[in-house]
């Protein structure tokens, strides 16, 4: 990396070559990128498509722009210039190559600003074909002290962090009200060395407020495709948009300010977009789960200005008949992971056994896989739901949700990878530790376990066996350390059946049987239950169906 910040803008003005340039600037026969300018943001990339990207940058001082590029970091030769004075650079680079690397600089006609071996970017592959994908996600990420720090570096140790296609983040990127300094600070300076070379795609959080003047604020700050230069449908909006990476279309939607209701221009573009689509994987992205028990409650109407529900009421079934495969949201400061469902719209106590395509984990290690068929927008066939909101801090709540398989009040961000017909996600918190992992496969597959990296070994609740069962059924739980265990059984409607155990375990594999009764030793009605099983801040879920014992 070579930044040019060495000269002191006063050693320039008082030498005789700079005030000879001042001379001439004053008079206006040198133009003002004649002299040195200071770098104070960036490089950092936005719109990354098969044939070009675009790079942004500021500096202290208006220059002219100039993005070099090329296929070595010693031989940028090709380059687009700016003529425009300007502090706020922006270069659209085009005509390139699709899935290649290149290396690039930035600065003006007269100085090179930053270059280097790590100045570089992929193009896209072409749209359509199948290409190994990583995502990183980052929900809630704008605080500031150590925490987040933590969540940015264990992702930077995870392996295969160098070779990220694309990252998202989910909103209130930067506490509290979304400045100019508070963006600088937790976004541009945290993550300057991953934002050079990975294209960043954000939506907006309640906290990412509009400010006056220009460049301000987030919509200022970022450049997103209302044109549909990247794939999609356009939308003539920046606060939502589509594109496409590899065989994926990605949804970013506006819970914040646009319009939520059903026939508004928001979900009317999305029902436009999702018919348009031909790409096999469809992932949407947001700020306001639609269902969470964290640090807001999805429940409530007055919670958020009643823009989970609208999102829910609203957004789902247009995205659910679209064939969406996977839903991110932060918002509550948590970590919420549902199994595979499709046509929950009310509140969690309407939840019920029919809105389950698969009511396991979805691990390839557990349950196995989640499964859908492998055709384009086929309808209703199940998506997983997350909340993500744990980037920056926790928050707590009651994390009991019917829909969520996983539960957890732990710090983190989300590694989504997508080659062919399997998508492959893992929660990893601020340790480095894998704390959920599912997956998704397409056209039958298997349940075996890919060729992605194994979660490391943590609490786990197995299915249970028999399932369904009208007299007896036992479920088998592992603890990775010894703890104090709470395993007890809901209804849909969220209310306490039984207590199956309350008390201290030992480390390693524990059995426990249920014979139906709640823990008044009735019989309850046939049906469908959750089993929750929580230790050490930890929740895992199962679903369990009744029988009548009359039919057993």
């Amino acid at each position: 990396m070579r930044i040019i910040r060495d000269v002191p803008r006063r050693t320039v003005t008082h030498s005789p070559l700079g005030k000879l340039l001042l001379i001439l600037l004053f008079t206006g026969i040198a133009p003002a990128s004649s002299l040195a300018a200071n770098l104070t943001r960036g490089p950092y990339l936005q719109m990354g498509k098969p044939n070009g990207i675009t790079v942004r940058w500021r500096t202290d001082s208006s220059t002219n722009s100039r993005v070099q590029y090329g296929l070595t970091p010693g031989n940028l030769d090709h380059h687009v210039d700016n003529s425009s004075q300007t502090t706020e650079h922006e270069i659209a680079v085009s005509g390139l190559s699709s899935n290649t690397l290149y290396y690039y600089s930035v600065g003006s006609s007269s100085q090179v600003l930053a270059s280097g071996v790590d100045y570089k970017f992929r193009t896209s592959p072409p749209a359509g074909t199948v290409s190994p994908t990583r995502i990183w996600i980052l929900g809630d990420s704008g605080e500031t002290g150590q925490g987040p720090i933590d969540v940015r570096d264990a992702y930077y140790d995870y392996p295969g962090s160098a070779d990220t296609d694309l990252w998202i983040m989910l909103g209130d990127n930067a506490y509290s009200t979304g400045t100019d300094s508070e963006y600088q600070s937790v976004v541009f300076s945290r993550f300057n060395a991953f934002l050079r070379h990975c294209p960043l795609w954000p939506t907006r959080g309640n906290h990412d407020e509009m400010h006056s003047g220009s460049n301000n604020d987030y919509y200022d700050f970022f450049t997103m495709p209302t044109g549909g230069q990247v794939g999609g449908l356009p939308s003539g909006s920046e606060a939502y948009y589509s594109f496409d990476f590899s065989n994926v279309h990605f949804v970013c939607l506006d819970s914040e300010g646009s319009n939520r209701t059903a026939s508004g221009p928001m979900l009317s573009w999305l029902e436009l977009d999702l018919d348009a689509t031909t790409r096999p994987w469809i992932i949407a992205f947001w700020h306001h789960p639609p269902y969470t028990k964290g640090s807001h409650d999805s429940d409530d109407s007055g919670d958020s200005g009643g823009r989970m529900r609208d999102m829910r009421q609203n957004a789902l079934p247009i995205l659910e008949q679209g064939g969406v495969d996977l839903v991110l949201s932060g918002h509550s400061h948590s970590y919420e992971r549902s199994m595979l469902i499709d046509g929950h719209y009310g509140t969690s106590n309407t939840f019920n056994s029919s809105m389950i395509e698969d009511g396991g984990d979805g691990d390839p290690s557990g349950d196995g896989a989640y499964q859908k068929p492998n055709s384009v927008g086929a309808p209703h066939k199940g998506a997983v739901y997350t909340v993500a909101g744990s980037s920056g801090e926790t928050s707590g709540g009651p994390l009991n949700h019917p829909v969520m398989v996983t539960s957890l009040n732990v710090m983190g961000s989300m590694v989504l990878d997508v080659n062919g017909p399997l998508l492959n996600a893992v929660f990893l918190d601020s340790n480095g530790n894998i704390r959920d992992h599912f997956q998704i496969t397409k056209g039958g597959g298997t349940d075996t376990p890919q060729s992605f990296n194994s979660p490391n070994a943590g609490l786990s609740l197995a299915a249970p066996a028999p399932n369904p069962f009208s007299s007896q059924t036992s479920f088998n739980f592992s603890l990775p350390t010894a703890g104090h265990v709470r395993l007890v059984v809901f209804d849909v409607a969220g209310r306490l059946v039984a207590t199956l155990a309350d008390e201290r375990k030992s480390e390693g594999r524990h059995h426990v049987e249920w014979n139906g009764k709640d823990s008044a030793g009735n019989r309850i009605p046939p049906g469908t239950y959750f089993v929750q099983l929580e230790a050490n801040g930890e929740r895992r879920t199962q679903k369990v169906v009744l029988m009548d014992a009359a039919r057993g």
